[in-house]
C-alpha cells in the first residue's frame, strides 16, 4: 500500500471544530457516542484556553481538491493524537499519556497511526519523559495488535478505575 503524502502538526485554536468531528468519529468507532459531551468550545477551551490541560496533534493529508490559496492540493485532517503529561513516581520523572488516537478508517493502513504514535514517542524522549503509555479497550483486537506490533506491552495484571458524575462529587464532599 503505498503511503499517502502526510503532515503531523501540533492543533491550534482554529482547529477545535476539527478535533471535535475526529472526535465524534472515534466515538462511534469505539461505540460511546452517548457519552460525549464535548463541543468545540469546550475543547478551545480545554485545549487552547488560559489553562491548556492537554495537547492534540493532527495528521493531515493531501487531497486533490485545488483551492486559489493552496494550489497543488489541499489538506485534510484525517486523524489526531491527544495527549498529556502525567508522573511516575517510581521514576520521579514525567510521562506522556496518550489519551486517543484515530485514524479515519479509509486512510488505516497507510503509516499515518504509527507515524504519530512515533511523533509523540520522539516528544516524549525530548521533554524528558520516563515513559510513554495509553490505555486500549479489551476488544479492540486490532489496535491491541498494532500497539504491540510497535512495541507496546499490554499490561494485564493493570486496571483503570474511574469516578464520574454524582460519584464524583460525592467523593469530592467526603473528608
Amino acid at each position: 500500500m503505498s503511503k499517502p503524502a502526510f503532515t503531523l502538526r501540533p492543533a491550534t485554536a482554529a482547529d477545535s471544530e476539527t478535533l471535535f468531528n475526529l472526535i465524534l468519529a472515534l466515538a462511534e468507532y469505539e461505540k460511546l457516542t452517548h457519552i460525549v459531551e464535548a463541543t468545540p468550545q469546550k475543547i478551545q477551551e480545554a485545549l487552547f484556553g488560559a489553562t491548556p490541560h492537554a495537547e492534540a496533534v493532527l495528521v493531515e493529508v493531501e487531497t486533490e481538491v485545488e483551492t486559489e490559496v493552496e494550489a497543488g492540493g489541499a489538506r485534510k485532517a484525517v486523524g489526531f493524537a491527544l495527549f498529556f503529561h502525567n508522573f511516575s513516581t517510581f521514576l520521579a520523572k514525567p510521562g506522556l499519556y496518550l489519551e486517543d488516537l484515530y485514524v479515519d478508517p479509509a486512510w488505516r493502513g497507510h503509516g499515518l497511526g504509527k507515524a504519530l504514535l512515533q511523533h509523540l514517542a520522539a516528544l516524549a524522549v525530548e521533554r524528558g519523559c520516563g515513559r510513554f503509555e495509553w490505555s486500549v479497550l479489551d476488544w479492540n483486537q486490532p489496535s491491541i495488535d498494532f500497539y504491540q506490533a510497535m512495541g507496546a506491552d499490554v499490561l494485564p495484571d493493570w486496571r483503570i478505575c474511574r469516578v464520574t458524575g454524582d460519584a464524583l462529587a460525592k467523593l469530592g464532599q467526603a473528608k
